[in-house]
């Protein structure tokens, strides 16, 4: 049972051999019966009040540790005493019984007859305001529980029509109650009313207030618009992550940010999250880096990925139902890819190269090896450039396959290996696209120059050789 709730019927037990002059009248008789006016306090019989003694001696009794061990033999054959003489108890003495019967049932989760012995608490008329009051929100409580929404809510407003000071709590029991039977709005008012009150006392309002505002919103898209709904989530979201850091929170308020196109905000929150160390999925990670790359930041992006690649987790197996440690971020070719465009963005081409060989060898076409030569070329590795070009154009699918061929003879171009590299540029010049054919044509024209050039270079350096050994 619910602790707090425990605690506070337990405290109800003992209020007895008091008295005072103040009265409240009953709402709830009808108007053809006599109105009762229930005292503050009243005393109990000496003889019952001896007995109700035993009942809180036997309840608070503790174990050679000092932890709660009540003598419930006693306690039971105490209550059943008075119960079994009920009749020749004052009605006051009666509401003070059925109120520790009310505990011992919650204590054994008996709920029915707990909320049978509040309600005989409850139809005594010479009960306090007190006992009744309790009895009426732990009734209320019980109600809902049992799902018996109607009347949990109707003894709620009752309750809170006959307190002298209604709480935070039990709005916010009001609130649930309204939400589970899908009045949002009334939920969404008794909730904002509990977190009000709480924050004018002084302390925290409950995380369960907060969430079960923003599922009220939620619900309400349909009725203020999938917008307006959002925007009223974010900032309890906001508050929730604050207040209560819980991935959940982090998730819902990233979401709600992407949603209405606020991706930085989005990065903000799932950056925040990841290094609170919240995410464990590796669709998660593969987000973040996402947005990472998306706001100009490939280097976090890529150590995002990193770190997915290291943390582990542990999986079970559908079939086997073996559990296996593996990667939160596995090393797929998509995945490898995104690595290294990320390390390749950053200018981390010494990262990325390693990444994207691992990619291309996976790869069921050929555009990784394609891709990781221009990265070997761009790194004045020529020879490598060559051989990933290569293994590329036999993988084949390749798109804009002449940009291949150009750059293939460029990179011949670079070995001065001229037949090589026009033979390429010649399978490039057959494109239909004009800018394309126009290179390919000039980087021919260029190249035998080059080659004429070299060519004349050789010429003079064995002239100059063959005069130096014709001299000496």
């Amino acid at each position: 049972m619910n602790r707090k709730l425990t605690i506070y019927l337990f405290s109800t037990l003992a209020i007895m051999f008091a008295l005072s002059s103040n009265y409240i009248e009953a709402q709830s008789q009808p108007e053809t019966k006599k109105q009762i006016k229930y005292k503050k306090a009243r005393a109990l019989q000496t003889s019952t009040a001896k007995k109700m003694a035993k009942v809180y001696e036997a309840l608070e009794e503790v174990d050679d540790k000092g932890e709660p061990a009540p003598d419930m033999e006693t306690v039971l054959e105490v209550l059943t005493d008075l119960r079994n003489n009920k009749d020749n108890l004052k009605s006051y003495d009666r509401s003070v019984m059925w109120n520790a019967w009310a505990y011992v049932y919650m204590n054994d989760d008996k709920y029915p007859e707990a909320m049978d012995a509040y309600t005989k608490l409850m139809n005594e008329p010479e009960v306090t305001i007190g006992l009744r009051n309790g009895a009426m929100f732990a009734l209320a409580q019980l109600n809902l529980a049992q799902e018996n929404y109607k009347k949990g809510i109707q003894l709620i407003l009752q309750w809170m029509d006959e307190v002298e000071k209604v709480t935070a709590q039990s709005y916010s029991v009001l609130g649930q109650a309204y939400y589970a039977t899908k009045d949002y709005r009334k939920s969404m008012k008794s909730l904002e009313t509990a977190i009000e009150m709480a924050e004018e006392e002084g302390y925290k309002p409950r995380e369960n207030w907060y969430s079960l505002l923003a599922a009220c919103y939620s619900e309400l898209k349909d009725e203020i618009g999938e917008k307006e709904s959002i925007l009223k989530q974010i900032p309890i979201y906001e508050i929730l992550v604050n207040l209560y850091p819980k991935k959940l929170y982090f998730i819902q308020l990233g979401g709600a940010y992407g949603t209405l196109g606020r991706e930085r905000d989005y990065m903000i929150t799932m950056k925040t999250a990841y290094q609170k160390d919240f995410l464990n999925k590796e669709g998660e990670y593969l987000a973040l880096a996402q947005l990472l790359l998306l706001n100009k930041n490939p280097y976090w992006a890529a150590e995002v990925l990193v770190s997915g690649q290291k943390k582990m987790i542990t999986i079970t197996d559908e079939e086997t139902k073996e559990e296996k440690i593996v990667p939160v971020v596995k090393s797929t070719e998509k995945n490898l890819k995104v690595l290294a465009d990320a390390w390749r963005m950053a200018q981390e081409i010494d990262k990325a190269i390693p990444v994207l060989e691992k990619a291309a060898a996976m790869s069921k076409d050929g555009k990784s090896y394609v891709l990781l030569g221009n990265l070997y070329l761009s790194e004045d590795k020529v020879n490598e450039a060559v051989a990933a070009i290569k293994k590329g154009l036999e993988k084949g699918k390749i798109t804009k396959l002449s940009q291949v061929y150009l750059t293939l003879g460029q990179a011949y171009f670079e070995l001065e290996e001229f037949d090589e590299a026009k033979k390429n540029f010649r399978i490039a010049a057959r494109d239909k696209d004009k800018k394309i054919k126009t290179q390919a044509n000039n980087w021919i024209k260029y190249t035998e120059n080059e080659e004429i050039r070299v060519a004349n270079l050789a010429l003079r350096r064995d002239f100059i050789q063959m005069n130096s050994s014709s001299s000496s």
